[in-house]
């Protein structure tokens, strides 16, 4: 079962995790950003564009952001501009942080309700399980994008958790 601690300990994660990411990107191109690399969301630009609609979905959801117009198949379109994307992150990234500070077992231990666009229907579930999904789902595309950036010559920073939050316990 997750905890308001684990709940803090994935935001700081998550955070850490982005700005690293960022930072090697921001070595990149135009062109080598938006280069089609083979995954799911196509480019490096385009990964990284999904993961924060997901978490704009998702945050719209758990404290109220404004909820994203654009269609999940588009995700990867979400925020064309790179500096753009770079100040919304940051932004985000901060906003989860302050979010997860208030989160309680209170919180964690009632369900949500949403219509689920993907599922083209409502959906209940328990908000533990979906907080956990959130941020899964940030891992998830967040490794296919530390892939992508390897096969494009970066040299990247450790991703164990333990090593990026150290001293954290969850």
């Amino acid at each position: 079962m997750i905890t308001p601690s684990y709940v803090r300990t994935m935001a700081a994660y998550n955070a850490e995790m982005n700005r690293r990411l960022y930072a090697n990107t921001g070595h990149l191109s135009e062109a080598e950003r938006r280069a089609d690399r083979a995954g799911f969301w196509h480019s490096i630009h385009g990964t990284l564009s999904h993961i924060l609609w997901g978490d704009f979905q998702w945050m719209s959801r758990f404290d109220g952001w404004e909820r994203p117009t654009t269609p999940i198949k588009e995700s990867d379109h979400f925020v064309e501009d790179y500096a753009e994307l770079c100040d919304k992150r940051i932004k985000a990234d901060a906003d989860i942080t302050a979010w997860a500070n208030k989160v309680d077992d209170a919180w964690l231990n009632a369900d949500l309700t949403w219509f689920s666009g993907a599922a083209q229907r409502e959906i209940s579930a328990p908000k533990r399980f979906l907080v956990t999904h959130f941020f899964n789902h940030q891992t998830h595309h967040r490794g296919q994008v530390h892939a992508m950036l390897t096969a494009a010559g970066e040299k990247t920073d450790d991703t164990d958790l333990f090593l990026v939050v150290p001293g954290m316990v969850a």
